[in-house]
């Protein structure tokens, strides 16, 4: 007698995660809203470097991983798991790791733990769940639309700030373009900035490619009217770093277009700052200290931060493998800075009255987490980053010797690029510290496979759930 089986049916998933796995959308625009919550003035004066202060787009981003963690669960019940390419989990999980093992090894591991969740927030969580968010290629182009629309919005109160004398205090006026982060948050502007030209760059050359001339010039014009509050936000290290990606994405998708575009941005530039007048004495003096950066005589606020780095060096001498642990740096500054070292920074404008706000990192992202975290650390995150780059760096170069570059990889390179380069003159903190979480996101996308870049779904296609 031969007994016949059949597989027990599988049982239905709750309604709850069956609206979760319908809403195929919501990740994305869960994503694209914390972008532009960014852009949103948090009001007053605050501490900017603070591990633990939240803002409305932390808090989305909370509810983004939420969803996608949701999604993750669901499509692991019903056997339909979309697991994370092996190489993000293995380079994120290697960050998670080695912050936890710096916070238990910390001088204070109980002060320790809040940087703990700040690093692995904005390191990990949020930037897997951007990665896991982008399905279609449309949700790219959501994302990379939201980013240049926080910037047209945050370089509109820039440039207003300049024209009106009411931005952050620099060089004996409040000129200095800040956009709506305020005095204390003087990089944030030129970030935001830079990812939304770099993010307007990278469609135009899509477009362009395609034969969309409209959308073309529509992002183009975009691009080209991020310039002047870029410039107004006098941030020499902004301007360097936005020079290397987009330097870099031209020349990975068009050689001419680079050649046309320096030739361009030179009239540009000769037309409004010499013939306009838009902040040429500020930007043109801005623009001769970057010589004297390396040079004999830096001005005060480089002296500081040489003054910075190597008390962040002498602090990881003492603690080589551990670092002193997460958020740890102010406890030990003192004991290991030179004695010309500034108490802090002086700021004012923007909204503010006179503050001078302490020096609590060494502004180096690396030494930051030399300092903190060890070699223990600073292995993790070097893998992290060099994982991501030569990822997009090979996407990059096969479509290039194919010949269809990629315009919306080589912006994705970009970002990460500005990233990268950013991270040598700052680190984390403040309100608009959630987009280094997407920059990462992006990179990881288009590094380890993703919808625009094999693997995903095409725009309109549907995803069997």
């Amino acid at each position: 007698m031969t007994l016949l089986t059949t597989a027990a049916p599988r049982p239905e998933p709750p309604r709850a995660l069956r609206r979760v796995l319908a809403s195929d959308r919501l990740p994305a625009a869960l994503a694209a809203a914390t972008v532009l919550l960014v852009c949103l003035p948090t009001g007053g004066d605050q501490d900017v470097t603070a591990a633990v202060h939240v803002t409305p787009a932390d808090v989305v981003s909370v509810g983004l991983v939420g969803v996608c963690g949701l999604r993750a669960a669901a499509e692991l019940r019903l056997g339909r798991s979309r697991l994370l390419p092996v190489p993000a989990a293995l380079l994120f999980g290697g960050v998670v790791l080695a912050v936890a093992v710096a916070a238990a090894a910390s001088q204070d591991p109980a002060q320790s733990l809040s940087g703990f969740v700040r690093i692995v927030q904005v390191f990990v969580l949020v930037p897997l769940a951007v990665l896991l968010s982008l399905r279609r290629r449309r949700d790219l182009r959501l994302l990379l639309g939201a980013l240049i629309a926080a910037a047209l919005v945050e370089g509109a109160v820039g440039v207003n700030q300049y024209l009106t004398g009411t931005g952050a205090s620099y060089d004996g006026g409040t000129v200095r373009a800040v956009g709506t982060f305020g005095a204390q948050d003087i990089m944030a502007m030129s970030a935001v900035v830079s990812y939304g030209l770099i993010a307007a760059l990278g469609l135009a050359l899509e477009a362009r490619a395609a034969g969309r001339r409209r959308a073309a010039a529509g992002f183009g014009l975009a691009a080209l009217l991020l310039v002047a509050p870029l410039a107004l936000s006098f941030s020499r290290g902004s301007w360097i770093a936005t020079g290397c990606a987009v330097g870099l994405g031209l020349l990975l998708t068009d050689v001419r277009l680079l050649l046309r575009g320096a030739v361009f941005a030179l009239a540009a530039a000769v037309v409004l700052v010499g013939g306009l007048g838009l902040g040429g004495d500020s930007v043109v003096a801005r623009l001769g200290t970057i010589a004297s950066v390396t040079g004999g005589a830096p001005d005060h606020s480089v002296s500081d931060r040489y003054d910075l780095w190597a008390t962040a060096g002498a602090i990881w001498r003492q603690h080589p493998a551990t670092g002193v642990g997460p958020k740890e740096f102010p406890q030990f500054r003192d004991a290991h800075a030179p004695l010309r070292l500034s108490s802090g920074s002086d700021t004012a404008g923007a909204g503010a009255g006179f503050s001078r706000e302490p020096l609590l990192s060494p502004h180096n992202m690396y030494l930051l987490v030399l300092s903190e975290q060890g070699l223990v650390g600073l292995t993790a995150f070097a893998a992290l980053f060099l994982g991501l780059l030569t990822g997009l760096l090979r996407r990059a170069w096969r479509s290039r010797a194919a010949a269809a570059p990629d315009a919306l990889g080589a912006a994705l390179l970009g970002l990460l690029v500005w990233q990268l380069v950013d991270f040598l003159y700052a680190d984390i903190g403040g309100p608009a510290t959630v987009l280094v979480s997407f920059v990462l996101g992006l990179a990881g996308y288009g590094a380890f496979g993703g919808g625009a870049f094999g693997g995903g779904v095409p725009d309109g296609g549907a995803e069997a759930l």
